[in-house]
């Protein structure tokens, strides 16, 4: 029997986090010439593939030239795709794409038909490549000087991809160990250009397309506009939310500019980046709770980014209005949402919820650690956000296996398995007698 599409996506990423994982455990990997336990090395491989970016040891000062190579190019396959990366083979080759790869390149993507896929995804190559090398040349200007040409330009590179595809992962290791970009809290430079990867690699290859089709804001798809509408919305909210609550706690040293800046970087990393410039672990409670529901949110559909998504978020929030409203139609932009998309939101976040709470429950009963800070690390996982308040380092065998698995479902996502290890049951044509419940 031909296995699904959901299916072979699925054991795609679990071969490549595989492959990942057995170059991580060489002694070539490391810089002390040692071989690494496989559980790290798994964990690190599905961190990466699943461009999460929660780390066991740290980049730089762990992992050899070899081994931060391996992370990176597993960052850009789980960032890309693995069916991305089956074009890039078959484009360099001449060898034409089969119907049947179209169409697991279609699904990968979440597009309901492979029509112009293969013209889609040259672009979606072309958009990636072109944003990676311009945001490299300029992270340059700053790491080039400060770290020297070789050291610079790999920093450049390494931190311009790890911010497009949404990673997290850092080399700052040189500098201190697990300081992520903390030394650059007040540097506009690097904020603005890591913001500006993250933000563009979490709208989506959809968006980019309309973007690049259309120049009026009316003339956009509905799915654009949504995202568009509700990234915005996530950011200054965010933004504004760390202002007020960190102004006398984690920011009350920094000036008027550190704290704008420090302000809106951590209000876009969590969407679902992983970077942070200032210390998560110094961050309130309330302000690690409003980074939580921004992670489990996360990016858009079709992007680089985890989590639930901002579409799937606005149609949820958009049927609760219409049913408070006593309206049976979901509405935006003087259109009609389609009611299977809304259905299919609603399951999306409560399969998610349930999952991380399944999850939480575990780390909970096995974990040394509080329980807002086992909140944090699961839904950063979930949202391959990367974000740690420093639990990490410090989890069990048994613990790292719930945060792999964690990372791998928010990756691929929950319906996706569960279409992938569920038999589909058949068609039939029954429609049974209508009975009224109570709700509420």
């Amino acid at each position: 029997m031909m296995a699904s599409s959901p299916r072979i996506i699925t054991f795609s990423f679990l071969f490549v986090i595989l492959l990942g994982a057995f170059l991580l455990t060489l002694p070539i990997s490391t810089k002390d010439g040692i071989v690494t336990p496989f559980i790290d090395s798994l964990f690190t491989a599905t961190s990466a593939t699943c461009i999460t970016g929660l780390a066991v040891y740290d980049t730089f000062s762990y992992w050899s030239f070899f081994g931060q190579a391996v992370i990176l190019a597993l960052i850009q396959i789980g960032g890309l795709g693995v069916m991305s990366f089956v074009a890039i083979f078959s484009f360099v080759i001449g060898r034409k794409i089969s119907l049947k790869e179209r169409r697991i390149m279609a699904e990968s993507f979440s597009i309901d038909t492979n029509q112009g896929i293969i013209r889609m995804v040259r672009q979606l190559l072309r958009i990636t490549f072109l944003c990676e090398l311009i945001g490299a040349c300029l992270l340059a200007i700053r790491f080039v000087p400060q770290f020297g040409w070789s050291d610079g330009i790999w920093f450049s590179v390494f931190h311009s991809v790890s911010a497009f595809c949404n990673a997290g992962f850092d080399l700052m290791g040189k500098l201190e160990n697990g300081i992520s970009l903390t030394a650059y809290v007040g540097d506009p430079l690097v904020n603005i250009v890591i913001m500006a990867l993250i933000v563009i690699g979490g709208l989506g290859f959809f968006v980019w397309r309309d973007l690049l089709s259309f120049k009026q804001f009316r003339k956009l798809r509905v799915h654009t506009k949504i995202v568009l509408f509700v990234t915005a919305g996530l950011i200054l909210f965010g933004a504004i939310a760390f202002w007020i609550l960190e102004k006398d706690n984690s920011f009350r040293d920094f000036d008027t500019g550190e704290r704008i800046l420090a302000s809106f970087f951590q209000s876009i990393t969590p969407r679902t980046a992983g970077f942070c410039t200032v210390d998560s672990a110094l961050l309130s409670d309330p302000s690690k709770f409003v980074t939580v529901l921004l992670m489990f949110i996360g990016g858009s559909p079709g992007s680089m980014a985890g989590g639930v998504k901002t579409v799937t978020f606005a149609l949820a929030v958009f049927a609760a209005f219409s049913v408070a409203r006593g309206v049976n139609t979901v509405n935006f932009a003087k259109r009609k949402i389609n009611w299977a998309a809304v259905m299919r939101a609603i399951a999306i976040i409560l399969i998610s919820m349930l999952f991380v709470m399944i999850a939480l429950v575990l780390l909970s009963a096995t974990q040394p650690f509080s329980f807002l800070d086992l909140l944090f690390e699961a839904v950063s996982a979930f949202g391959t956000v990367g974000m740690s308040t420093g639990v990490t380092a410090g989890l069990t065998a048994f613990g790292k296996s719930v945060i792999m698995i964690l990372m791998f479902f928010g990756r691929v996502g929950v319906l996706s398995i569960a279409i992938a290890f569920t038999v589909r049951a058949k068609t039939i044509n029954i429609e049974y007698p209508e009975e009224k419940v109570i709700v509420g």
